[in-house]
């Protein structure tokens, strides 16, 4: 048998062990509304997916992954509580030179319920991980979550906030951010030169006496971004006792149960992270309710941090020993996503990938 015929008899075995889990087959568009994508991760989705243009549907993409249209699916006509599986190809286009391929198989399982969220996370992580035992895999966790609640309960401008917010999956950008808000890293001469010229002056006519409109922006867009760059430069450093412990979280890395136990710790001192720690030791709970120990399972607050953007709570994905390999399987709670596509309903949502090709090749000892 082939690579790609024991890849396709890989996926076909997993879509079984889904189906006895309890979920539904669905199948999903290769092409997919370029807007929806676009709206959800923004333009950097052009430089990670094909984009082509219909002559009737306008801009459409190559599926870059199941998620998005399954729960735009469910979230259209969907029971409750609800279990799906599917497997097809999805498109990685490569913003650099890489062994990695720009299509492959993939293979999921999405489960929508709202009664027991931690219940519900460890039913996926304990899934993945018994359909792949015997593989030598290691698991990384994580929990977008206590993060994102960390940036919220800053002391800072609601602008900086939200800044941080929208770049925490850019783990690089998102330092520099934060380096330059806690007063770290001071801001570039000519950043501080063209402040100096547009304090004490009104936005709009500064944007009036630049010339003539070039591009989309209009006036009233640029006067906004000219006051909110004058409004940042005044507001005052995220004070140091907040940043150390944000930074203190940014490089959290133990056993979950070990890195429990430290969160609980700096609670008192970052009360915004409470709900999602409690929620992190409700999950911990369940996973050693299916057998999984907390004090042997890897935790790093900021995994997950450079995946598509939809993980907002726990993320997880299993490696092989092969560093130079991509996740063999990886996944996550993403509520908010089913809030922005439910239109105006939501529901808790989980789920998680996994590549039969790889699996394939380690069973067969070719990885």
């Amino acid at each position: 048998m082939g690579p790609a015929a024991a890849a396709r008899a890989e996926g076909e075995r997993l879509l079984a062990a889904f189906a006895a889990a309890g979920a539904l087959r669905v199948e999903a568009p290769v092409l997919l509304p370029a807007a929806a994508l676009i709206d959800l991760w923004g333009e950097d989705i052009r430089g990670r997916a094909y984009v082509t243009r219909d002559p009737l549907a306008g801009e459409m993409v190559l599926r870059p992954d199941f998620t998005v249209p399954v729960v735009e699916a469910h979230m259209a006509a969907g029971a409750e509580p609800a279990r799906y599986c599917y497997l097809g190809e999805v498109f990685r286009a490569q913003e650099r030179p890489s062994e990695r391929p720009r299509e492959y198989l993939q293979a999921g399982f999405e489960l929508f319920d709202r009664t027991d969220p931690a219940a519900a996370d460890a039913e996926v992580f304990a899934l993945f991980a018994g359909l792949l035992d015997g593989l030598g895999l290691t698991a990384v966790t994580g929990d977008i979550g206590i993060l994102a609640a960390a940036v919220r309960g800053l002391t800072t401008t609601p602008a900086r906030k939200a800044a941080l917010l929208r770049h925490i999956w850019r783990p690089r950008r998102f330092r520099r951010l934060l380096d330059r808000f806690a007063g770290r890293s001071p801001a570039p001469p000519e950043r501080v030169a063209l402040i100096a010229r547009l304090s004490g002056s009104d936005p709009a006519s500064l944007a009036a006496a630049a010339g003539p409109l070039v591009g989309l922006r209009g006036g009233a867009e640029i006067a906004r971004r000219i006051a909110a760059l004058v409004e940042d430069a005044a507001a005052p450093p995220i004070a140091a006792p907040e940043a150390a412990l944000l930074y203190d979280l940014l490089g959290l890395a133990a056993p979950a149960g070990a890195a429990l136990a430290h969160l609980r710790g700096i609670t008192p001192l970052m009360p915004a992270i409470g709900p999602a720690v409690d929620r992190f030791a409700a999950r911990l709970a369940a996973l050693a309710a299916r057998g999984i120990d907390p004090a042997a399972l890897p935790f790093e607050a900021s995994h997950g941090r450079s995946t598509l953007e939809y993980y907002d709570g726990f993320v997880f994905s299993l490696h092989a020993a092969d560093p130079a390999l991509p996740p063999v399987a990886s996944g996550g709670r993403y509520d908010a996503l089913t809030a922005v596509l439910g239109r105006g309903r939501s529901i808790p949502a989980v789920g998680g990938v996994i590549r039969p090709a790889l699996v394939a090749a380690l069973r067969e000892g070719r990885a």
